[in-house]
């Protein structure tokens, strides 16, 4: 069969380690630093200071200034970058200020990791819906950091930090430092007592037999406490699935390939083995040139310490992953190269300051039908939204599709803890017939629905698109 006449061309691409000393700030660093967690987190970027000692004049004072722009105005995640992550960005950029500074903005991975001023939006940087909890995670907290949505499995965030901070988090309302525009939530009680509550809770309600254990990101929980949950949860004997939920296997794998972490995985993933319980760890990929060398051995040597997968879930995101080509590179990189499982791709969550990287529906279902065929089927990842009150559901699960709005909608067939013991009328029944609306970016829209929505947010208050759908049904 021809390749070069299929819409997508396979070609195996052995994974790159980018030369970090190609960067003034990084001339003296060893082989033997790069790979050390500690060096790697020590020498995060955590602004213009550390950027500066990194790239130096390689980058041009606009590009400073626009991150400091973005920062005091639309910045909802604080900057924080490790040098592994930070030394996949423009690889292969000329080392000339115009032309690096350049190649540096047009970066896939630096648009989400180092969002500056003139990537958002110039006139929709935030949907009128935009929420800082847009999944109401905190709503249906059954104890601190313990989301109950679905009916058999649960979330447990351990912590309110990460390695790096993502441009685009969902849990931009809890995780990580607060921004001008962002106060940051809060976890109040101490590590020990919300863990306990979260194990009580567990034993009480058999029901749960999915735990994903997460943040934050895990790898900022010390390992000791870490494996000391892990155990105890391992003993409940209504747990059968187990997910460690960390974006550092390919943010800061050296982390992940210390001994003395790869030593309690390993005791963990026997425990787990032997109870016949599925442990499992996801991570966070959104581009190729992400996926290294370093990220592949983490995996593998996760994998050989006894989980049963690592898988991915990235985020659609526009300028980073949004066409059929970047996707697959991504997956192949993964599947191929890494043995990590492309699982879940997810719309962007309607969050603050977010429109610039958010897909329509439209484009996601599109993605969905161009990758399939050329991926094993166990290793074609499902397009999601994540629809608040509903959950996660595949792109073609819309039950109406107003095109010109932007505005979908989506049934359920679970409770949420929520709505189980809510008191509205007409009681929990009713739950399952609502439509729930999702929505598309604004600027996306043609001139009719950008105009709508122009009136609407005009208008203020509260938007109720369950009863547009009631009035006018789907478009």
């Amino acid at each position: 069969m021809d390749d070069g006449r299929q819409p997508y061309r396979y070609v195996r691409r052995p994974l790159v380690e980018p030369d970090w000393r190609r960067l003034p700030g990084w001339r003296e660093v060893t082989a033997a630093q790069w790979r050390d967690a500690q060096w790697q987190r020590a020498h995060c970027v955590q602004g213009e200071r550390q950027l500066r000692r990194v790239f130096g004049e390689l980058l041009t004072d606009r590009f400073y200034r626009e991150l400091a722009a973005d920062q005091a105005e639309f910045a909802t995640m604080s900057v924080l970058v490790p040098p592994h992550m930070l030394n996949t960005m423009a690889p292969d950029a000329a080392l000339e200020p115009e032309a690096f500074t350049e190649a540096f903005l047009a970066d896939p991975v630096r648009r989400y990791m180092l969002p500056v001023r003139t990537d958002r939006h110039p006139k929709w940087p935030s949907h009128p819906l935009a929420a800082r909890d847009s999944l109401h995670e905190a709503d249906m907290w059954v104890v601190e950091g313990l989301t109950h949505r679905y009916p058999t499995k649960v979330l447990a965030e351990l912590v309110a930090t990460c390695p790096q901070y993502c441009g685009h988090c969902t849990r931009m309302d809890l995780v990580g430092r607060s921004t001008p525009q962002v106060t940051k939530a809060r976890l109040v009680l101490r590590p020990a007592d919300r863990e306990e509550q979260m194990l009580d809770y567990l034993k009480r309600t058999p029901s749960v037999r999915d735990v994903v254990v997460s943040g934050g990101d895990l790898a900022n929980v010390p390992w000791p406490r870490l494996e000391a949950f892990l155990l105890r949860l391992l003993e409940l004997g209504s747990v059968r699935d187990i997910r460690l939920a960390s974006k550092s296997v390919v943010g800061l794998p050296q982390h992940w390939l210390q001994p003395k972490v790869l030593a309690g995985v390993e005791r963990v993933a026997r425990l787990a083995a032997r109870r016949a319980v599925n442990l499992a760890v996801h991570t966070h990929a959104n581009h190729a040139a992400s996926v290294t060398p370093l990220v592949a051995e983490a995996a593998r040597a996760l994998l050989d310490a006894g989980v049963r997968d690592v898988r991915n879930q990235g985020v659609l995101m526009r300028g980073v992953n949004a066409t059929p080509q970047a996707l697959l590179d991504l997956c192949f990189a993964l599947q191929g190269e890494a043995n990590i499982l492309p699982y879940y791709f997810y719309l962007c969550d309607v969050i603050p300051n977010a429109e610039h990287w958010r897909l329509p529906l439209a484009d996601a279902q599109r993605l969905q039908e161009a990758i399939l065929g050329y991926l094993p089927g166990y290793a074609t990842p499902r397009m999601v939204a994540d629809v608040p009150h509903v959950g996660k559901r595949w792109v073609h699960q819309a039950v109406g599709y107003d095109r010109v709005r932007g505005i979908s909608y989506w049934t359920k067939n679970y409770r949420t803890a929520l709505e189980l013991r809510s008191a509205e009328p007409g009681g929990a029944d009713g739950q399952l017939t609502n439509r729930h609306p999702y929505v598309d970016p604004v600027d996306t829209l043609p001139a009719e629905g950008r105009r709508w929505w122009a009136e609407q947010a005009a208008r203020g208050g509260e938007f109720d698109l369950t009863e547009l759908w009631d009035k006018e049904g789907s478009a």
